[in-house]
């Protein structure tokens, strides 16, 4: 066993970036049009032709694809980080208070039509600025990078906004409103088109940027606070580094797809004992597995046998809900 281990140690990367490339072709080749060419699709869609495989491949299951695979990149590092972070294995994206601030971003878009002049992209838009004000607070209210700190600030946050967004569905103008919220709220990437990666896109270079400028800082923390300063980290300016790039990925993912959960907080104990529990190494294999089960997770979605399909979010939910149970039972049987 411990052999096997050093073995998926050695190759981890390479064997998560096979895995995600077959991932994705078997995205784009699943459909109820199964006879569709991946590579013609794709090149006729290129080349501006309205071919029934471009339809198809270029405008539905692309965008889709992208989508998942960008989202659960997002998820899967910010949680890594976020653990390493606070050395707290419990510790999930949703703690900075950017899900919930970009929630009530959105929110603006569908009550009040916000930003009506970007189209598409309103909602995005809205929730992205929400999210970076959830951020803002939090950082104010959190003043030092402590993780104690930061982690009751980011609960602070989210209870004030998540208030706030209850409040907006209890007085919406219609049903109908509150109805398409409640469903965006609960989590997908479908019906979702190429323009909101210019949302998402940017988002996660400079999110991932910030995470990963601090990967020195995660490794020192591992050995302590007041060890990590000896070796001349500044905790409180990395920590806000991190959270500040945690904050835009989380904010970005959820202003285009709404709430896709436990993600970041399963990925990283999935890939923790392959990384010599190293929260500097976990970073990219976080982010390649989050892919990889965003992704899986749509397929799952789209091959159920519902007349409705069932929403992303709910998905994974429904997996991540029992695995988080049994971590809170394995960490309180580590304290008795």
């Amino acid at each position: 066993m411990g052999r096997l281990i050093r073995l998926i140690e050695t190759y981890l990367t390479p064997l998560l970036v096979f895995a995600l490339l077959l991932v994705a072709s078997v995205s784009l080749s699943f459909g109820s049009t199964a006879s569709v060419s991946i590579f013609g699709g794709i090149s006729d869609w290129l080349q501006g032709e309205t071919t029934q495989a471009a339809l198809i491949i270029g405008e539905i299951r692309l965008p889709r694809t992208l989508l998942a695979l960008i989202i659960g990149a997002a998820l899967g590092l910010s949680g890594a980080a976020l653990q390493g972070l606070l050395r707290n294995p419990l510790a999930e994206p949703g703690l900075v208070g950017a899900s919930q601030g970009a929630a009530l971003g959105a929110a603006t878009v569908f009550y009040y039509g916000v930003f009506a002049g970007l189209g598409t992209l309103a909602t995005a838009v809205a929730g992205l600025l929400g999210a970076a004000a959830a951020l803002l607070f939090m950082l104010l209210l959190a003043g030092s990078g402590r993780p104690a700190l930061v982690i009751m600030a980011g609960l602070a946050i989210s209870t004030v906004a998540g208030a706030a967004l209850a409040v907006v569905l209890n007085f919406a103008p219609n049903p109908y409103a509150m109805q398409e919220l409640v469903f965006w709220l609960m989590g997908s990437v479908s019906n979702r088109g190429l323009d909101s990666l210019i949302i998402l896109f940017p988002a996660l270079i400079i999110g991932s940027a910030l995470i990963l400028s601090q990967r020195r800082l995660l490794a020192a923390l591992s050995l302590g606070e007041k060890v990590a300063e000896s070796l001349g980290q500044s905790v409180k300016k990395g920590s806000h580094i991190i959270v500040l790039g945690t904050a835009c990925l989380i904010g970005a993912s959820v202003s285009v797809a709404g709430t896709i959960g436990f993600v970041g907080l399963l990925v990283p104990h999935m890939l923790r004992p392959f990384v010599g529990h190293r929260p500097d190494r976990l970073l990219i294999p976080a982010a390649l597995l989050g892919a990889i089960l965003v992704c899986v997770a749509d397929i799952a979605v789209r091959a159920m046998p519902f007349g409705q399909e069932l929403k992303l979010g709910v998905l994974t939910s429904l997996i991540g809900a029992p695995f988080f149970v049994w971590l809170v039972w394995k960490e309180r049987k580590r304290w008795l």
